[in-house]
């Protein structure tokens, strides 16, 4: 197993950049990949989980912020296409991605709350080794359907009163989807914490396959550049909050509306901001852009300027 640790998720993103551009040259499904078998990634604080790399890497903040709010409340609705169109290319003929990590994480089999099961897991026996989020489902998951979860699980571990979270990846899109399956899985590793009155431990994210697309190989060279360098991400405001209630939250949240709760009214703000930009009201999205502070809103707002600047060389193109 090859280890990369780092306070932040730069640093993470950073070597393993490093590490998947020498990997070997494979060819699953006839796309062109670099890969490296058997990585774990070791995240220190779980907070500095956004990656602000312009421009090189320019996440869409505002679909990291949708995803894991997406994820958190159970749905498998198409709302998330508003935030992010592509992930319809996975879904099935109704529109319903079918390995929507929601409903497997909070209504396995139609009832069960993984989530519920993990807080009464460790409140009960803090030293529990079965509090565990299982995603993979080989019943669905073997029938053929486009959307196979990457992610297999989560699992939790309460240990001196700090709470340490591992997630297991059979396949991991490093340039893709690594940056928001870990934005998502930290912010669930941070709120676990808070309702077992914990501190929070380290984050570790083994990948079983680390891997590079061709098509996005010049953009990862460029992250790794002698004369490039990636912003420190800095540490997130808190999103500690009651479990009681935390579903009505999430709601809220979702459609923009302030929950009197800093850390989730920036999350709100955010998608409120990018919803207005959805729908062609850009001057009101960039209003609103401006008036968020902190890392969610410089990297709002360098979304919003990595899709100027394509619509402009689009145009420039006709």
């Amino acid at each position: 197993m090859t280890t990369i640790s780092g306070g932040t998720i730069a640093e993470l993103f950073a070597g393993a950049v490093h590490l998947t551009l020498e990997g070997e040259k494979v060819k699953p499904r006839g796309m062109e990949t670099r890969e490296v078998l058997d990585v774990r990634l070791l995240l220190e604080q779980p907070r500095a989980r956004l990656l602000y790399a312009p421009p090189a890497r320019v996440l869409n903040t505002a679909f990291a912020v949708a995803e894991t709010v997406w994820i958190l409340s159970g749905s498998d609705a198409p709302w998330i296409y508003e935030f992010n169109g592509q992930l319809r290319q996975y879904a099935e003929d109704d529109g319903i991605l079918r390995g929507a990590y929601g409903p497997r994480m909070r209504r396995w089999d139609g009832h069960v709350d993984q989530v519920a099961q993990v807080l009464a897991t460790l409140r009960d026996d803090p030293h529990s080794r079965r509090a565990v989020i299982q995603l993979y489902d080989p019943a669905r998951d073997c029938g053929g359907h486009r959307d196979v979860p990457c992610t297999l699980g989560y699992r939790f571990h309460l240990r001196q009163g700090r709470l340490h979270m591992a997630t297991t990846m059979r396949s991991q899109d490093l340039w893709t989807g690594l940056p928001y399956d870990i934005f998502a899985a930290t912010t669930l590793q941070e709120l676990m914490a808070g309702w077992l009155g914990a501190e929070l431990g380290y984050y570790h994210h083994h990948v079983d396959s680390l891997h590079l697309y061709e098509r996005d190989l010049d953009k990862a060279v460029d992250v790794v550049r002698p004369n490039s360098t990636i912003a420190p991400a800095p540490i997130l405001p808190s999103l500690e909050t009651p479990w009681e209630g935390f579903d009505a939250l999430l709601a809220d949240v979702r459609s923009g509306r302030p929950v009197n709760h800093p850390g989730w009214d920036c999350m709100a703000a955010v998608l409120a901001s990018y919803q207005q930009w959805k729908r062609g009201k850009r001057d009101a999205a960039l209003k609103g852009a401006a008036a968020i502070s902190g890392p969610l809103g410089d990297g709002l707002r360098a979304s919003y300027a990595a899709l100027q600047s394509r619509a402009e060389s689009a145009d420039q193109a006709r």
